[in-house]
């Protein structure tokens, strides 16, 4: 009897062993999968139920949940198209690339011996294709799409040939809000009396109107998403591919777009998972995933998943796919944020989130939120928002997006999703505090970020190789990033530091420490003396600038004068735009100074320019 049962036991492992091998043997010889990318234009996660309870139905996208992966924590980096974009396509952080600005005024290129990540999948046998929003601030080669048109389809691909598609959907775009006062009188298939209208922002009929017809078209945009779940369907390729679903930012309410706050960055993901390539995923279907998982990561994850090695010099590490276990997902808790130009508008900001906890770096924090971004205040949203303010009719957390930010926020961002409280001040949070600017500082250093040189500056300097760059000038950008930290003390402590630094020879640690100046405002009143020295004297245009800037925050000087002659002497026009971002800001911020810029007077490199259009019809406008 016992050596029968042992016989038997023989038997029954000898068929698990040969399941096993078997089942290995299958996988192997399974074909790579296929991928689809479905994006959709500006959609954070807050607006849609599968991610907030205040959200909107999406049943196609929940449909693609139901047999997938619903990511919990998944950031943009950056809040708007093109920075976006650039860093899906190279899977690189922007201020590493300088590709982090919107629009581009002059595209980079990638870094040396890296490819926008498609090309390695053209190398390894896919086909692929985009339909069809491209808007890369990166310099593309000619072999990195197959087809990339508003006909591109994985449809004309060789019989077999494993593709890569990416389907973008423009329906969500900011523009649908671009409504006229007339429009408001119609119907929304949502209730607009029992939308929710979130804290930062007035409570009015226009806002309700808003929130309404921005989830008429979300539902829009899902039906259009559940057109290319079909088509696969229709085509029996379910089985084989995986489909991301994805918001290539964050959402288009006032405050959202352009901003790296949560309803900036952070965006719904699902992920489906085909039946035949389950043995890739280390989770159950219809599981949500906490691990944080950011678009530098979606490019290494899209190889990872088609057996590709993922090349060094990417910054992103892949959620998906061969080695990813469920272990390693969970350990993720971590994102970096960044913000800068968009379109005319002028800001520097960064941010990392740990947990439930963000930090955020205002690095020119009297550069407030609500600045004139001409294509934000096309809609009726901001307007109202500002006209509420200027007429004082805005509680406290409402007022903040038109009032001078402080250097540095945190926030727990679980219990405070629309970021309304400040904690950076509070004794409690000064541990959480201290490790979170750490993190960051040491992120902007390690990169290193290139943003701690004016834009105009890096277009004449560096665009050739931004990368190369950028290490070469590592100990500059330090002494910079100290520079810009010194407004993180009070001033009594730093106001030698900032003495030397004013009267540096190194034009660009003299800019950085004008810009701490005019972070602390009139507590820095005692250093106008050196600084309308700068103003009058300077060899450097933009210093001028930025000495006049500080000069007419803590109302020392007129700064009017000093500015203009500043615009009307720059050839560049890069360097002017930058110029009339403080023009505007000293108009519409609290000192309400008066300009008349006059457009023959400009150079004519700098008329050349659509965003100084934009300025100047704005600033002329009355």
């Amino acid at each position: 009897m016992i050596k029968q049962f042992f016989f038997i036991q023989l038997i029954i492992l000898t068929f698990i062993n040969f399941g096993c091998k078997t089942k290995t043997l299958n996988n192997a010889q399974l074909p790579k999968p296929n991928i689809v990318w479905i994006t959709s234009e500006d959609n954070s996660k807050h607006y849609m139920k599968l991610f907030d309870a205040h959200g909107i139905e999406t049943p196609n996208i929940k449909e693609l949940a139901d047999n997938g992966l619903i990511f919990t924590h998944a950031f943009s980096n950056t809040p708007v198209c093109s920075a976006a974009r650039s860093t899906l396509i190279s899977g690189c952080y922007g201020p590493r690339l300088a590709s982090h600005y919107h629009r581009k005024i002059k595209q980079v290129p990638m870094p040396d011996g890296l490819e926008m990540f498609p090309v390695y999948l053209r190398r390894a046998g896919y086909y692929t294709t985009n339909n069809h929003k491209e808007d890369y601030n990166i310099i593309k080669s000619d072999s990195t799409w197959d087809d990339s048109s508003k006909k591109a389809s994985w449809k004309n691909r060789q019989p077999k040939q494993p593709f890569f598609h990416v389907y973008n959907i423009h329906t969500t775009h900011e523009s649908s809000l671009h409504f006229t006062k007339e429009d408001i009188k119609k119907a929304t298939t949502t209730n607009q009396e029992t939308v929710f209208v979130q804290p930062n922002h007035p409570q009015t009929n226009l806002f309700k109107y808003s929130v309404a017809r921005y989830h008429d078209k979300i539902q829009k945009m899902d039906e259009e998403a559940g057109t290319v779940i079909n088509e696969l369907k229709k085509e029996g390729l379910l089985d084989n591919t995986f489909i991301f679903y994805f918001g290539d930012h964050g959402g288009i309410l006032p405050g959202s777009k352009g901003y790296i706050n949560e309803t900036g960055v952070h965006v719904p993901l699902i992920v489906y998972i085909p039946p035949k390539y389950k043995h890739l995923i280390h989770a159950q279907p219809r599981s949500k995933i906490d691990g944080f998982v950011s678009f530098i990561d979606f490019g290494a994850t899209v190889l990872n998943l088609a057996g590709i090695n993922i090349p060094e010099k990417m910054d992103g590490k892949p959620f998906l796919g061969k080695g990813i276990t469920a272990e390693i997902l969970d350990e993720r808790d971590e994102t970096f944020s960044y913000a800068d130009r968009f379109d005319e508008k002028y800001d520097m900001v960064r941010a990392i989130r740990k947990g439930k906890y963000k930090y955020i770096r205002h690095y020119q924090p009297f550069n407030f939120d609500g600045l004139m971004n001409n294509y934000r205040y096309k809609q009726l949203g901001y307007q109202e928002w500002k006209m509420l303010f200027e007429a004082k009719k805005l509680n406290t957390i409402q007022s903040r997006f038109f009032q001078p930010k402080p250097p540095e926020a945190l926030y727990n961002v679980e219990n405070d999703p629309f970021e309304t409280k400040n904690l950076a001040n509070l004794p409690e949070y000064k541990a959480i505090l201290k490790t979170l600017r750490a993190k960051l500082s040491d992120k902007v250093l390690n990169m290193p970020d290139l943003s701690f040189y004016p834009e105009f500056y890096l277009i004449n300097n560096a665009c050739d190789n931004p990368v190369k760059f950028g290490q070469d000038h590592k100990k500059n950008i330090k002494k910079y990033v100290e520079i810009s930290n010194l407004s993180l003390n009070t001033f009594e402590d730093v106001k030698d530091q900032i003495e030397t630094s004013l009267n540096s020879t190194d034009p660009l640690e003299r800019y950085w420490a004008l810009i701490v100046c005019s972070s602390f405002g009139k507590l820095a009143k005692k250093l106008v003396p050196i600084v309308k020295t700068i103003a009058y004297n300077d060899s450097e245009l933009i210093n001028k600038v930025r000495a006049a800037e500080f000069l007419g925050i803590t109302k020392a000087l007129n700064p009017v004068k000093i500015i203009t002659d500043a615009l009307y002497n720059s050839k560049d026009n890069t360097e002017a735009l930058l110029i009339m971002n403080s023009i505007v800001l000293l108009q519409d911020g609290e000192t309400n100074y008066k300009f008349n810029i006059k457009k023959s007077k400009l150079h004519e490199n700098v008329n050349k320019q659509k965003f100084i259009a934009w300025r100047l019809e704005y600033l002329n406008k009355e």
